[in-house]
């Protein structure tokens, strides 16, 4: 089976590569066994990552333009994506020592001389990615997952092969051991294989909810750890005292970066009706002023989508909505000419007879919703089966502290638009999934938290 990379803005093939036969894989999976890394010293990791987080930012122009090209993001936030990484490698270098580090308890209590807990390796760690941000999504396993002294697997979205086979040269190249972080250029279907492996120590995920599904009941089969963030519908919600202007530039960008489609997007907004009127005013003018078009071209806002088949997914959803009664307020119709274009969409009259009320729209279409209270937007936000990130748009401090002790869901952002940071947990609740990604909890989920306990 040959895996290809097509450019969502012309539909244009640029790239073919064949799935690895069944005796490439096997010698992939045996070097990764077989490579020697979990007993490297700890400043060494250090130093290759430090000098991947300086080979990837001089390749920075480069690999942009090799995102755009594979998944139709923005020039713009194709760099942004590179920096990110840049950064998170550069997080890990300098603090992954210490998250290393023995943790020492109260051997008294215990009868012991001594008592410390001690974070070691587990080995091959199986990393299924995503295209919507080939080159982050993959950098917050492999940045903390090397750090930790383990073996990376990548096996990549099939649509971004270029980049899964340039984070592979990049680790080697800045000189991790050969075989410690390495590609696999095979279809979802071979997954399973891979991860009941007894070579693959766990796994990692993020994705559908049914990737997730199936993932987990491989991995729950063969008892080996899993970390999955799947989908999102997050809620935004805007309150009476806050600042409209601010809120809804936020909320533009939260809706439309990378082309509408992260998972954790703003895509549920929840508006207090004392500023309803105002608020869909500003939001709906805009979504439709934003530009779309060729995603290299600096004036454009959004790209395209990165498959036929996503932008497809989108006109169901608007369409379904339509047909139920929803009003679109700007947007709504795919442009005529080449590729997966699909403009910012604003819709009011959600119902819970229409799919998108349920399920995730992985696109620049955004439901408003008007609620009388903090407490009704919170009821509407947590009845939704997903729970990764949310957001309120509030100056009240009570309103506040309800919001983060109420909201069913990962991660709460008050006064800015949800993101992840190399410094901070990422991670769901609900379908959205479960562990957590970056920080030192990201580092710990894929390491032998071993007690050790001395005597007198």
């Amino acid at each position: 089976m040959a895996i290809a990379a097509t450019n969502p803005a012309t539909g244009e093939v640029v790239a073919t590569f064949d799935e690895l036969a069944a005796e490439e894989l096997e010698d992939k999976l045996a070097r990764a066994a077989a490579a020697s890394y979990r007993l490297t010293d700890v400043e060494d990791r250090a130093g290759w990552l430090r000098s991947a987080a300086d080979r990837l930012e001089a390749d920075t122009d480069k690999v942009a333009v090799m995102i755009v090209a594979e998944m139709g993001k923005t020039y713009r936030s194709a760099r942004d994506e590179v920096a990110k990484c840049v950064r998170g490698l550069r997080f890990y270098a300098e603090h992954g020592p210490g998250f290393l580090r023995d943790v020492n308890g109260d051997g008294e209590s215990v009868g012991a001389r001594s008592t410390f807990v001690t974070y070691q390796p587990i080995g091959a760690v199986l990393a299924v990615m995503p295209w919507n941000l080939p080159l982050w999504q993959a950098m917050r396993f492999a940045a903390p997952a090397l750090m930790a002294g383990n073996v990376g697997l990548l096996k990549h979205a099939s649509n971004v092969p270029r980049c899964a086979l340039y984070l592979e040269e990049l680790f080697r190249e800045a000189g991790f051991p050969e075989d410690v972080f390495q590609t696999l250029l095979i279809s979802s279907g071979k997954v399973e294989q891979v991860l009941r492996d007894p070579r693959v120590a766990a796994a990692t995920l993020t994705g559908s909810e049914p990737a997730g599904r199936s993932v987990a009941s491989i991995a729950g089969d063969e008892i080996k750890k899993v970390v999955l963030e799947l989908g999102g519908s997050d809620p935004f919600i805007v309150m009476p005292s806050t600042d409209l202007e601010r809120a809804t530039d936020v909320a533009v960008k939260a809706r439309t970066l990378n082309n509408g489609q992260p998972c954790i997007n703003g895509k549920r907004f929840f508006v207090h009706t004392d500023v309803a009127d105002a608020f869909i005013e500003k939001f709906a003018a805009k979504m439709g002023a934003l530009v779309v078009g060729d995603p290299m071209d600096e004036n454009t806002d959004v790209g395209p989508l990165a498959t036929e088949s996503g932008r497809q997914d989108v006109e169901d959803y608007v369409q379904d909505a339509v047909d139920k009664g929803a009003t679109v307020l700007v947007g709504g119709e795919r442009p005529d000419g080449p590729g997966w274009y699909y403009p910012p969409t604003v819709l009011v009259g959600i119902t819970p007879e229409m799919r998108m009320y349920h399920e995730e729209v992985f696109g620049p279409v955004a439901q408003v919703f008007v609620v009388s209270s903090l407490e009704e937007a919170l009821r509407e936000a947590n009845g939704h089966p997903y729970g990764l990130g949310s957001n309120l748009w509030s100056e009240d401090e009570a309103e506040r502290e309800l919001f983060v002790r109420d909201v069913q869901s990962g991660m709460a952002f008050i006064n800015g638009n949800t993101t992840s940071y190399p410094e901070i947990p990422f991670g769901g609740v609900k379908r959205s999934g479960y562990g957590r990604e970056l920080a030192d909890l990201g580092m710990h989920e894929f390491m032998n938290a071993k007690t050790v306990w001395v005597g007198e």
